[in-house]
């Protein structure tokens, strides 16, 4: 007779598929709260620039590019026009002061000249003239002082003893009263003479006062008039090498035109043109390095030219120190331009990253593994080779510093 099997509870199937379910839904809570769902983007360690983030020494500059100048230039403009009679000087000679470096003519201002001193040595004449006679008129009337002086000499005592005989009534009245007024008609003209000697002295005096400041005058306007003629003449300022342009016998030169310069050899100091982002940070006694020929030479700004040129304005700066030797004028020299004081700070090396990222953040390589994973950072001050990190980076993370143009939005790389 058939027997009634019983129905068995766990069979392979249900098995299976109890665990097919069961490993399915472990596989979803996974992805839901145990995977890394990040975007993910593979790349080539070797092509990647890993920096450490470390402390250090942070000062900010900026490069800029100096050409070397003469410490002192004397330009050679032309006092006075003409034709260019000889020229004893080529450009590149060094010089003495006082040196002939060329000669003009010009024959209209040697006519002028030559009238203009004919004019004022008449002038002098007329007043050496006036001189003369305001002399004589003075001799003159000392002369005729003298003259009544002795007048009086002779009739005082005449009046004297004639005074004396009529108040005896020895003489008639007559007699006593001609000695009498003679006498004191040259009394009276004494006085006169003598007032009128003293006006005339207050006003010679300043007549000749005049004519000595007029004298003077025309003097120095005789000087300037024969200068003139050795402006034609030019020489050196200072003992220096002179610099012209092409200049040929018979060239016309014209007042005012510059015929070239000349340098002092024993100094020199740098032009540097400067982004005109940095004028308001730029000031007289601010400090620049640079290398040359294996050693460090150090240099200051000096003067500021506040003229902006496409974009740019430039400073001079001068030696602090020893210049190189070897030096030359023309010369160009990588200086960096100190902008701040060193100070201790946590630092980041430059790269392209900033370019991508306007440095907000930043890809840091994580401790032990081969992914970069995105951290968001605040960075500070920067000069040519470090940034100024701020905030969102410790001492020793290694972050990617070069370009991320390729990355996309991904939030992490697998470093291959």
């Amino acid at each position: 007779m058939d027997r009634k099997l019983k129905k068995k509870t766990w069979t392979i199937q249900k098995i299976v598929y109890l665990l097919l379910g069961t490993g399915f839904l472990s596989f979803v809570v996974y992805l839901i709260f145990f995977a890394d769902n990040r975007s993910k983007l593979n790349v080539d360690r070797e092509k990647l620039t890993i920096s450490t983030v470390e402390y250090g020494e942070f000062q900010e500059f900026i490069p800029v590019t100096g050409t070397v100048l003469p410490g002192k230039t004397i330009y050679l403009d032309a006092v006075e026009g003409g034709i260019i009679k000889q020229i004893s000087e080529e450009s590149g000679a060094v010089l003495e002061k006082g040196e002939i470096i060329l000669e003009l003519s010009n024959s209209d201002l040697e006519l002028s000249v030559l009238s203009q001193q004919t004019n004022l040595y008449e002038q002098l004449n007329r007043s050496a003239t006036t001189r003369l006679s305001l002399d004589q008129n003075d001799l003159e009337q000392q002369r005729q002082l003298a003259e009544i002086d002795y007048q009086l000499q002779l009739s005082r005592p005449q009046y004297h003893r004639f005074k004396s005989l009529f108040e005896k009534q020895l003489i008639s009245k007559r007699e006593y009263e001609e000695i009498k007024e003679q006498y004191d008609y040259n009394l009276k003209r004494k006085r006169f003479t003598y007032e009128s000697y003293q006006k005339d002295s207050i006003a010679r005096v300043m007549n000749l006062r005049q004519l000595e400041a007029s004298e003077q005058r025309m003097r120095m306007s005789l000087d300037g008039v024969n200068q003139i003629l050795d402006n034609l003449v030019v020489r050196s300022p200072i003992n220096g090498q002179l610099s012209t342009a092409e200049l040929e016998i018979g060239q016309s030169i014209a007042p005012g035109e510059r015929l070239g310069q000349v340098d002092v050899l024993d100094s020199y100091k740098s032009r540097v043109k400067i982004d005109e982002l940095y004028l308001p940070r730029i000031d007289t006694g601010q400090i620049g390095t640079f290398q040359f020929d294996g050693d460090n030479y150090t240099m200051k700004i000096t003067k500021i030219y506040p003229n902006i040129n496409e974009g740019r304005f430039e400073v001079d700066m001068e030696f602090v120190g020893p210049e190189p030797s070897g030096i030359k004028r023309g010369q160009s020299l990588r200086i960096r331009l100190e902008l701040s004081k060193s100070s201790e700070a946590l630092l980041l090396a430059m790269g392209g990253f900033y370019k991508d990222t306007g440095g907000n953040w930043v890809y840091v390589v994580e401790e032990g593994s081969n992914k970069a994973v995105r951290q968001d950072i605040r960075l500070g001050r920067k000069n040519n080779e470090n940034f100024e990190v701020l905030d969102g980076l410790s001492p020793s993370q290694r972050v990617i510093t070069s370009s991320y143009e390729h990355f996309g939005d991904n939030e992490v790389l697998i470093l291959n």
